[in-house]
């Protein structure tokens, strides 16, 4: 039988590429989230007022913004 690829990788580094994929996802801590009980919609079981987080814009995106004509203040 003919593959679409031009040369299949041994298993053992399919095995491993599998490993890599699998860790870099996070699959256990997405798994362990996902069965986490649901956040209270009421009001006054919600954690006290937080700040804004602080947006850093680097000089690469600001460039890319001018360019577009966009304005990031």
């Amino acid at each position: 039988m003919t593959s679409s690829y031009d040369d299949l990788s041994s298993p053992a580094e399919m095995l491993a590429d599998g490993r890599a994929t699998s860790s870099h996802l996070r699959l256990e801590q997405a798994a362990r989230r996902a069965t986490r009980p649901a956040p209270s919609l009421y009001f006054d079981e919600q954690p006290a007022e937080q700040g804004k987080r602080q947006i850093q814009i680097d000089e690469a995106a600001a460039r890319l913004a001018a360019a577009v004509h966009f304005h990031l203040d």
